[in-house]
């Protein structure tokens, strides 16, 4: 991946264990997942539970690192298939389900809604019909390879990241699990075109969360006879928020390639103290 390129091994290995545990930890706490940004890096650095917190908490950000191990290798596929969505999702649902209602590595068997809370009234979303979404996710497949063929400009990467979030979580073809796939999936264009992931900020939850519920109560949820994405005003405004949160793991990436300038110049000043004059 280009963002990578020019680094020490080193600092390349700190780079992507730094976008690993801040897109884990903020992904997973948008869910409700309680442990901080550092029990989080030290989860997942020493293997040790954090007194006091629960074990799925711990399972989840584990799975959900292991899922973003994934989306890079997935970087070098041409063409994305329901097996590497049903993969993802094996990985980031932990906990053992044994109900056929509720499938891990398919498509949901049964309907699912939301209820969300606008201009201090109480709604609920219904979410696309689940004999639909076989035919709906091959459609957005078809719209993640359109995506995914040619390196982006990072205005274009931003849309594209949009639109591919926007409409998975709309049809939320899974029983569960559907937003931290989304928060994966969606990043393909981005890390094909050279880019770190846009890792949607857990101070902006709220925003998030209220941006997606008030698209689709706007424009409806895909179904066979309608649009997957409507680019709108809502649809706009999503594109905004995601600008504002890629920042963060841009700047890491900034900050990783300094520390790789001023090693060159650390370098070059010893060289030329030691040169004979």
């Amino acid at each position: 991946m280009k963002f990578l390129e020019g680094l020490s091994d080193d600092l390349r290995k700190n780079l992507l264990e730094q976008l690993r545990v801040l897109w884990t930890h903020t992904s997973t706490a948008i869910e409700g997942n309680t442990l901080t940004l550092g029990e989080t890096a030290f989860v997942l650095s020493e293997g040790l539970t954090i007194r006091g917190k629960p074990l799925k908490d711990h399972r989840d950000v584990e799975g959900h690192a292991r899922a973003v191990d994934l989306m890079y290798a997935l970087v070098a596929k041409e063409e994305i298939t329901a097996g590497d969505l049903f993969a993802l999702q094996k990985l980031v649902i932990t906990e053992p389900v044994i109900d056929v209602y509720k499938p891990v590595g398919d498509w949901k068997k049964e309907n699912n809604s939301a209820n969300v809370a606008i201009d201090n009234r109480l709604k609920t979303i219904e979410f696309s019909d689940y004999w639909e979404v076989p035919q709906l996710m091959e459609r957005w497949l078809h719209m993640l390879y359109g995506e995914i063929q040619t390196p982006k400009k990072p205005r274009e990467i931003i849309k594209s990241y949009a639109r591919l979030h926007v409409s998975f979580v709309v049809i939320h073809p899974f029983w569960d699990g559907n937003g931290r796939i989304a928060r994966l999936i969606a990043n393909l264009p981005c890390l094909k075109s050279g880019y770190p992931p846009i890792i949607i900020s857990q101070e902006k939850r709220y925003d998030y969360i209220r941006l997606l519920a008030e698209y689709a109560i706007a424009n409806g949820v895909p179904s066979r006879n309608t649009e997957i994405i409507h680019e709108n005003g809502l649809f706009d405004r999503f594109c905004t928020l995601c600008d504002e949160c890629w920042r963060e793991s841009l700047s890491l990436v900034e900050k990783a390639h300094q520390l790789q300038q001023n090693r060159k110049e650390r370098l070059k000043r010893d060289a030329d103290a030691v040169k004979p004059h």
